[in-house]
Formats: C-alpha cells, sequence, structure tokens
C-alpha cells in the first residue's frame, strides 16, 4: 500500500496536498514529476533530500518549495515554467506543487509545514 502525506501549513491553517507522494530513493528522485501530464489540486511530491530542481522535459509549470530539515519554508519559486532550474543550497528537501499552489494558500517564506504520513489502500 503506498504512502501518501497529507500537508499542512500550520502559520496560515492552509491545507498544501493531501495526497502528496514522497520521492525518497535515487531513482524516485531523478524522476519526479517527468512522467505526469499533470498535478492536481490536492498532489504534490517531497523530495528529500533536494536542494536543486529542473523542469526540464516537464509538461506543466509547478510551485516549488524549498524546506529546511524542520520543514520550515526558506525559498518559494512559484509558477516555474519548462526547461528552467532552480536552487536552494540551504534546503534540505522540496515540495513541488501545482502552479499557483503557494500564493493559493498564502504561503510564505517563514511558514512551518507539517508532514502527516497516510497508507492509502490500492
Amino acid at each position: 500500500m503506498p504512502t501518501k502525506l497529507l500537508i499542512r501549513n500550520t502559520d496560515r491553517q492552509t491545507e498544501l496536498a493531501n495526497a502528496a507522494d514522497i520521492a525518497d530513493t535515487s531513482q524516485k528522485r531523478r524522476t519526479g514529476l517527468l512522467k505526469h501530464h499533470s498535478l492536481e489540486p490536492g498532489h504534490g511530491l517531497w523530495i528529500v533530500p533536494c536542494e536543486a530542481v529542473h523542469t526540464f522535459g516537464m509538461k506543466f509549470p509547478i510551485d516549488v518549495l524549498y524546506l529546511s530539515k524542520q520543514k520550515k519554508v526558506l525559498k518559494i519559486r512559484d509558477n516555474m515554467k519548462r526547461s528552467r532550474m532552480s536552487i536552494c543550497l540551504r534546503a534540505h528537501s522540496v515540495l513541488e506543487l501545482p502552479a499557483g499552489f503557494a500564493a493559493q494558500t498564502s504561503t510564505q517564506v517563514g511558514d512551518q509545514l507539517e508532514f502527516i504520513k497516510r497508507v492509502e489502500n490500492s
């Protein structure tokens, strides 16, 4: 049974995702969202560890949130379009969300995120 994440912004009392995937192996980190055709609201990808991402080969724009080890937002790259690169050397992990979702949830640098693991029934 796959594990999904419920991700909340505890400072804004908003939900960023309720079915985010986890990319915690080399293979999953390399693939990322490249095989996806879109990213629906409620979905996302937490890449751990990670301090840089690219959108070469992506079919849609995304919001990229760079997080500290304590899951505080260090940097936001919103509406990152195709064929771009982004980096934050202080980051421990990255949360990729549908484009515009950081602004929609009023997420800002310094906000604290909470991750809750959920096991989905196949």
